[in-house]
């Protein structure tokens, strides 16, 4: 049978940088999102921010819809080039061009922008999850080997990571110095046509690069039973409900509600809380993709050490107990002041750090789904790991907006003022902020760690598993 034993050598560097050069393009798009979108279509095209959060709203409709039937779909899809590949090749132009229209908007009115960005945001979506499930369901199939599936995780999180970040500092160091400063059209034209260029180059360049591999992944089982969608739908909630997935699925949700919440006030935090200027936040920005290099190299060594969920736990506690920590000290006056030369490069250090440990919990953590996939294939006798990926790629969509609506609640418990120079923001509202802020992530990162701990499957079970599928023949 295709696949049999695919998995058992080591991917070679170059498969793996191929593979995992592919998740730029997600990182891309998630940035551009993130933190580039409400201000495009809300300050420099005028539409109201309301509209252009409804719009978001219903791009993440569609996506309960579209997520989970593209993975399923990619699970059971039968083709000569296999059950991924015809899905990573199709999307490529379609993202590329559809992102590029989001940030070249014509002079519509309120309702005809509204609509532009609705759909736009629709089709974005669905087309970058045709290629990102997929894709992220190959890493099962590429390898079997337990370190090895944290390693191709590691690569896909670096690039996932310095795509964006690339991006970051592309527009604040070059695109938006102009005397527009942020409100510069033509520079969010310009991001437009780099940020497309790169998602069809990464998307093409990992779809050709692990092209070789087709013959040696796996097929889809023939059943016999004909496909409804009551036969769809049951097998996804089987495929679903082991207890080892449901411990990495809320685990996955408190994830991304934290991070949500943290990107949320990172601004906020960083000019306000901190007092920290335009040029030292553009050194910030370019600081990530050292967090990502640290957190590639630092994930597949914990696994060798560890083990999958120790070193999720470990890295945590350490990541999650750092994070917070300045803001702690600061509400306990054991921080420099606010201007003090010191403060900038301690922060800085402390968050280069904490954010590769992150990254490496996240790398570990969401390799620990592909070692699901053999024993859902021993309970059910299919391989599902595009409904696997699809419903995490979903819940860190959907809970990421959770988190921001949870920093729009501090903010107006707190009476943050809107607009306000950094210089007039009263100390007692800086606290409230820092007293609200870090106590709430510890809080949900240490949720989040829990939930790991009830995941069953160790280095043995893994191995275990692999025994009794190939005697199984």
């Amino acid at each position: 049978m295709a696949g049999d034993g695919a998995g058992a050598d080591k991917p070679s560097v170059g498969l793996k940088l191929a593979h995992g050069f592919g998740a730029a393009a997600f990182g891309i798009k998630n940035n551009g999102f993130d933190y580039f979108l409400l201000l495009f279509y809300g300050t420099v095209i005028g539409l109201e921010p309301g509209l252009v959060g409804l719009a978001i709203l219903i791009a993440l409709v569609f996506d309960a819809v579209s997520d989970p039937l593209v993975g399923y779909w990619s699970d059971n899809f039968r083709s000569k080039w296999g059950r991924r590949h015809p899905f990573m090749y199709a999307a490529a132009l379609p993202v590329a061009f559809s992102y590029f229209l989001l940030w070249n908007p014509p002079e519509l009115s309120q309702t005809g922008l509204f609509l532009y960005l609705t759909c736009l945001a629709v089709l974005i979506r669905t087309f970058i999850t045709f290629y990102e499930t997929p894709s992220s369901a190959l890493i099962p199939e590429l390898s079997t080997d337990y370190d090895e599936r944290t390693s191709l995780q590691s690569y896909r999180l670096f690039f996932g990571w310095s795509g964006g970040s690339i991006m970051s500092v592309v527009m604040f160091g070059a695109l938006l110095t102009g005397p527009l400063g942020m409100l510069d059209r033509e520079a969010y034209a310009t991001y437009g046509i780099i940020s497309s260029v790169l998602i069809f180059a990464a998307i093409m360049v990992s779809a050709l690069g692990t092209h070789s591999r087709i013959p040696f992944l796996h097929r889809p089982v023939a059943t016999g039973e004909r496909y409804s969608v009551t036969r769809i739908f049951r097998e996804m909630i089987e495929t679903l409900s082991e207890k080892s997935f449901l411990a990495l699925f809320f685990a996955t949700v408190l994830f991304a509600i934290a991070t949500g919440l943290s990107a949320a006030l990172a601004f906020l935090i960083l000019r306000y809380f901190w007092g920290f200027g335009e040029f030292q936040i553009f050194i910030w920005t370019c600081t990530v993709f050292f967090s990502a290099l640290l957190g590639f190299l630092l994930a597949p060594w914990a696994t060798r050490r560890l083990g999958k969920k120790r070193a999720t736990i470990t890295l945590g506690l350490l990541a999650f107990t750092i994070q917070p920590a300045p803001v702690l000290l600061r509400l306990a006056d054991l921080m420099p002041e606010n201007g003090d030369p010191l403060l900038f490069p301690l922060v800085l250090g402390i968050n280069v750090i904490d954010l590769a440990l992150i990254i490496a919990v996240q790398a570990v953590s969401y390799s620990m789904i592909a070692d699901l996939v053999e024993s859902n294939q021993l309970r059910t006798g299919r391989r599902s790991e595009g409904v696997y990926y699809a419903a995490m790629t979903f819940t860190r969509k959907v809970t990421q907006g959770i988190g921001v609506a949870a920093a729009g609640v501090i903010l107006s418990l707190i009476a943050f003022p809107e607009g306000a120079d950094p210089d007039t923001v009263s100390s007692e509202t800086l606290w409230r902020l820092g007293a609200f802020y870090a106590p709430t992530l510890l809080l949900l990162w240490l949720s989040a760690l829990y939930c790991v701990s009830r995941y069953k499957i160790d280095r043995a079970g893994h191995e275990e598993n692999l025994r009794r599928l190939r005697a199984a023949g």
